[in-house]
């Protein structure tokens, strides 16, 4: 069973989606994201698997969570430095987004 103790070691941010795209050479649907984060962490690549709820256009602006301090995963060619948060519904992975604007590399608390 997971601890508060390891939940505070992930240190999950707010960033928002500049940059997305196919990404083709993906074994299962996914898009190519880049996500900023703000001054401090800077702009972040993330492959995620959102394809059902999202077209590469529609996520331009939105911002995001996504845990920013797990080592980075090469995927097909394309190295995804973050996990960008969300949930497994019917309909497909759905964003989790903060319910207001929030300042770029805010932290989950």
């Amino acid at each position: 069973m997971a601890t508060f103790d390891d939940f505070l070691k992930l240190d999950i941010r707010v960033g928002e989606i500049i940059k997305a795209e196919s990404f083709e050479k993906a074994r299962k649907p996914a898009y190519k994201l880049w996500v900023d984060f703000g001054e401090r962490i800077g702009i972040k690549k993330s492959s995620a698997q959102i394809t059902e709820c999202y077209k590469p256009e529609e996520l331009i602006g939105k911002q995001v969570l996504g845990v920013i301090n797990f080592s980075p995963r090469q995927i097909a060619d394309f190295m995804s430095e973050v996990l960008v948060l969300g949930v497994y519904a019917e309909q497909g992975v759905v964003l989790i987004q903060p319910e207001q604007s929030v300042k770029k590399g805010d932290k989950l608390g």
